[in-house]
Order: structure tokens, then C-alpha cells, then sequence
């Protein structure tokens, strides 16, 4: 068997968003999350409740250790044992500058970046993508020479929708026949303010369209197994003032709406998340659970995909499918739905910051607008659960 070539990469980084890892670690994390925003220490100290909730310690770092450990089983299975992975986070350790400084240590010189977010946005793309570049002109790496690929977005890959499409299967056929066959299928994911969502992708909207698609794609695949009586985008985590607009319906209202309407049951899927951090297990397996029970509402939650073989393994076509892209190739790019497959190279201004521009890597060239000068690192629009 041949083994697949990953050149130009000589390495890949799994970027991420971190989490704390014990109480003590829970304020400063938040303040890194919300550092120039301005949030009132009170709000913080809410916020935290949620960590504390579980320990002090958010699920996400132990899951990106496992999917790290998949992928690095994925590439020796491949034959591609030698291709190093780092992983670098936004907000806590282990930090994105640090874990470029080692890649460049080791020798790396073009690295492909995947990061923990499968749809366009800024928080969940063009930021990531502000960090690379604050990374590379940071001191750590000075005087080096160092280019960055994403891949790109893979929330209509098969290897994605295929595990997100089994959750729900089992999920409507673990139901009492007489809930199934009335059940809703709920997908959820991040509340973003709505000028956000306004300014998502390439020409904006993207945020809400690629979760419309990928939610028909995922009902459809399931529609071949047991029978789908409908189903709706919702969002959760909302972290913004009363005054900004943010994505709606909230779940819990919409959990309330569909018990109005008579409704007997709900399959809840996580579908604007890659595995179980804090937005699933405290907003929806506590929060929207809860809200569930008092409405003596059947109430099932989905996995996500985490470290399902079909996602990890799609996660490494990607690499190849992005190396292969760079050689001049033109490889296969699967992606179901009506959308197609994602740009490899984020355009110019695509998924813009809307408070000041800054410069963000592994992304077309570009320069700020007229009269905009660069603004100062920035960070999420809310508070991050």
C-alpha cells in the first residue's frame, strides 16, 4: 500500500479554545477569555459557578488528549507515525505560542492547522486565525520562518454528519414508541451575537446556513433508518447584555414552546459541537435537562462525534486532502449537503472582526480596510462557558 504524503506539511497543530483544570484555574482562565471586554468580576464569578458545578474542571483539554491520542493512531495506521502533531489552545495551557515555539524547535517549517470548530465564524474561525498571527509575531518566535494551513470547514463532511446521523438513529429508536413517533429533533449550538452571524463567512450569513445544512443532511441520512417528524435549530450559551441582539431561540425556550405544542419528546443533538466541553454538559445536560424534567418532557442527548474512528479518520483527509491541494493537485473534497465543500483558503475580510481589524493567518493576504488601524488582541464577544 502507498503511503499518503502530507508534504509540504512536516508537521500538524490541533488548535483549540483550552480549559481549566482545577478551581484555582477557573477565574483566570475567564479572564483570559474575557480579557479587554470589560466584564464585571460578578459576571465572571457566575460564570465560574458552572465550572465549579463539575469541579473546577472543564472536560475540554482531556478530550482534546484523546482525540490527540485518535489522530496520532490514525497517521501510524496510515504510515505516517513520523508526522509530528503539537496542540496549542487560545486560552490556557497548553498555549498556542508555546506549542508553535516547539514546532519550530523541532525543525517544522509548514505545519496544517485543524481547529476544534467545524463551521464559519469569527469566534470559531477568523479569531483562531488572529491568534496564529499574534503567535507568529510574538517573541517566542521572532526571526523565525514558519507557514500555517487550516483546513477547511467540516461541518458537511461525511465524517462528521455519519456519527452525528447514528446519535440520532439510536436516540429515536431508544424512545418508548409512542414518544418516537411524535419526537422532535432539536439541533443545537452556540448562541453568536447577531451581527456576528451578519458578518459569518465570506459574504456573511454562513453561521446559521452551514447549521441549516448540515441539520438537513444529518435528518436526511436518518430519514433512511427510522422516520424524522421534524426538526429545528436552537442555540445556547448565550453570554451577551440584554441590550445585543443574540441568535435565537434559546433551548430551554424552545423546549418550553414544543411542550406547549404538544410535543412528546425531544432528541437534543449537540451538532455545533466536536465533543462534550462545558456548553453540552452544563447547558444542556444540566440546564436543558432540567428544564426538560420540570416540563415532564422526554428529554435524549446525542454523542459528539469526539473521537468516532469516521470523524478522526476525515480529520486526516483533511491534512492530505489540504496537502494535496497546496502540490498543485486536485484532490477529492467530499461534503454533503447543498453547500459543497468548503473554501481551502479563508477570502480576504471573510468572517471579519467587527470591532477593529486585525491581521489573522492561514488566510488570503490582506490589509486593513481605509482608516482602520490594527486593533489590539482581541477576544470573544461574551463570556465562554
Amino acid at each position: 500500500m502507498t503511503t499518503p504524503s502530507p508534504e509540504p506539511f512536516d508537521g500538524v497543530l490541533l488548535l483549540s479554545f483550552g480549559g481549566p483544570e482545577q478551581p484555582d484555574d477557573v477565574i483566570p482562565f475567564l479572564q483570559n477569555v474575557t480579557r479587554g471586554r470589560g466584564i464585571p468580576v460578578e459576571r465572571l464569578q457566575a460564570v465560574a459557578e458552572h465550572y465549579h458545578h463539575f469541579g473546577g474542571r472543564s472536560p475540554i483539554n482531556d478530550q482534546n488528549r484523546a482525540l490527540l491520542a485518535a489522530l496520532r493512531a490514525e497517521l501510524a495506521g496510515r504510515g505516517l507515525a513520523d508526522l509530528p502533531l503539537y496542540w496549542g489552545n487560545r486560552n490556557w495551557d497548553p498555549y498556542l505560542a508555546d506549542a508553535l515555539a516547539e514546532a519550530v524547535a523541532d525543525g517544522a517549517r509548514r505545519l496544517a492547522v485543524i481547529v476544534t470548530s467545524a463551521y464559519p465564524s469569527y469566534s470559531g474561525c477568523r479569531q483562531y486565525r488572529e491568534d496564529l498571527a499574534d503567535a507568529l509575531a510574538g517573541p517566542a518566535l521572532a526571526g523565525t520562518e514558519l507557514a500555517l494551513d487550516k483546513i477547511r470547514h467540516y461541518f458537511n463532511h461525511p465524517g462528521f454528519v455519519a456519527p452525528v446521523a447514528d446519535g440520532v438513529v439510536a436516540a429515536l429508536r431508544g424512545l418508548p414508541a409512542p414518544v418516537r413517533d411524535g419526537a422532535r429533533v432539536v439541533f443545537v449550538t452556540h448562541a453568536v451575537p447577531t451581527a456576528m452571524e451578519a458578518a459569518s463567512g465570506p459574504a456573511g450569513g454562513a453561521y446559521t446556513a452551514t447549521h441549516r445544512d448540515v441539520a438537513r443532511a444529518v435528518v436526511e441520512e436518518v430519514g433512511r433508518h427510522v422516520p424524522v417528524r421534524g426538526w429545528d435549530l436552537v442555540f445556547c450559551s448565550r453570554s451577551g447584555p440584554p441590550s445585543q441582539p443574540w441568535s435565537e431561540p434559546d433551548v430551554n425556550d424552545h423546549l418550553r414552546a414544543l411542550h406547549a405544542q404538544g410535543v412528546p419528546g425531544v432528541v437534543v443533538v449537540p451538532v455545533g459541537f466536536v465533543s462534550d466541553h462545558m456548553e453540552v454538559v452544563y447547558d444542556l445536560d444540566t440546564e436543558a435537562r432540567e428544564t426538560a424534567a420540570e416540563l415532564g418532557l422526554p428529554f435524549v442527548r446525542t454523542p459528539t462525534v469526539g473521537t468516532d474512528p469516521r470523524f478522526v479518520a476525515a480529520l486526516v483527509d483533511l491534512v492530505l486532502e489540504r496537502a494535496a491541494a497546496v502540490r498543485g493537485e486536485l484532490p477529492q473534497r467530499p461534503a454533503l449537503g447543498s453547500l459543497g465543500a468548503s473554501h481551502d483558503v479563508c477570502p480576504a475580510g471573510c468572517c471579519r472582526n467587527l470591532r477593529a481589524w486585525r491581521p489573522a493567518a492561514a488566510g488570503a493576504p490582506e490589509s486593513p480596510p481605509p482608516g482602520d488601524a490594527p486593533a489590539s488582541p482581541g477576544r470573544p464577544a461574551g463570556v465562554a462557558r
